[in-house]
């Protein structure tokens, strides 16, 4: 299953007040379902529950759970499942993702990664599918940026900031 992939696994959850951040460790798990478990373990009362994994400043995979239940994810490129055991997991069963039409004048259009899973999965806390996949093209900007950007918008990039030490 492909070379070594560093990852950095960040759990942003937010109980009913705040932010609370935490790093996980998904070596062991076998699914996108046994992150979750994971994910439901920092903070069980939380309303919602993020999980950003970023790989080797290449790949960026984006779990949700509100409430505990429900969960969704996306991956800004379905190579990483080929790349990384963890990225298999993860990405597991996904199904390309649907990429709203781009404009003929946008500039990341060409881009050459297959986003997969749910793009809307953070519509509704201020990231639009088309803001999503826009800051996964964007040229130059790491996964790491996407995640801190991501953070600014649902209010939690003190506590991401915090978690890396930055």
């Amino acid at each position: 299953m492909g070379r070594v992939v560093s990852y950095f696994a960040a759990a942003l959850v937010r109980p009913r007040r705040g932010w609370v951040a935490a790093e996980l460790d998904l070596d062991e798990i076998e699914d996108a379902d046994a992150a979750a478990d994971l994910l439901r373990e920092v903070e069980p009362d939380a309303d919602l529950a993020l999980l950003f994994v970023e790989a080797d400043d290449e790949y960026l995979v984006v779990l949700r759970l509100d409430g505990g239940d429900e969960l969704r994810v996306f991956g800004s490129d379905a190579s990483f499942a080929d790349e990384s055991r963890v990225g298999a997991a993860l990405l597991v069963d996904l199904e390309e993702a649907d990429v709203p039409a781009a404009d003929d004048d946008d500039e990341e259009s060409d881009v050459m990664s297959q986003p997969v899973g749910d793009t809307d999965l953070l519509a509704d806390v201020g990231v639009s599918a088309r803001d999503l996949l826009a800051l996964c093209a964007h040229e130059g900007m790491l996964p790491s940026d996407v995640m801190l950007e991501i953070s600014r918008k649902v209010g939690a990039a003190d506590a991401l900031t915090e978690l890396r030490g930055e």
